[in-house]
C-alpha cells in the first residue's frame, strides 16, 4: 500500500508532474524522457526515484535499458490520481512542449539509441 503523504510530496513538483503526464501515455526510459523534457539525466533520475518511492511508477529491464510506466495499482488505490492524469495534466500549459516532442519522437522511426544525435526535436520552436 503506498503512502498518501509520499504520494502528495511526489505530486509537489513540476518536473515530476512532467514525467508522470508522458508516463500516462507509454512507458518511457530515462533517455528519452531526458531528450523530451529537455532535461539531465542526473535531474530526471532523481524525479523518477522520488517517483518510484512514492508508489507512483515502477520499472523493469529490458537490456540495457530500464523503462518506466505507471503503477496502476497505486493508482486504482487512489482515484484522484487518475482523475490528476486524465483531466489536468495532459492539457497543462506546462506539459504541452513535452507532449509535442513526445508526438514527434512516437511518429518517428528513431529509437532510444539514436535519440540523442538525431536533433529530432531541432524544428520545434518555442
Amino acid at each position: 500500500m503506498a503512502d498518501i503523504i509520499n504520494i502528495m510530496k511526489a505530486l509537489g513538483q513540476v518536473n515530476r508532474l512532467r514525467i508522470l503526464n508522458l508516463l500516462n501515455q507509454q512507458k518511457l526510459c530515462v533517455c528519452e524522457m531526458q531528450n523530451i523534457m529537455n532535461q539531465s539525466q542526473s535531474n530526471i533520475s532523481r524525479h523518477l526515484n522520488v517517483l518510484k518511492q512514492s508508489g507512483l511508477i515502477s520499472s523493469e529491464k529490458d537490456s540495457l535499458y530500464i523503462y518506466y510506466y505507471l503503477n496502476r495499482k497505486t493508482i486504482e488505490e487512489y482515484p484522484f490520481i487518475s482523475t490528476i492524469l486524465t483531466y489536468e495534466l495532459r492539457d497543462a500549459d506546462f506539459c504541452q512542449e513535452d507532449n509535442e516532442r513526445l508526438d514527434i519522437y512516437q511518429e518517428s522511426e528513431i529509437n532510444c539509441d539514436d535519440l540523442k544525435e538525431s536533433n529530432l526535436f531541432e524544428a520545434l520552436e518555442y
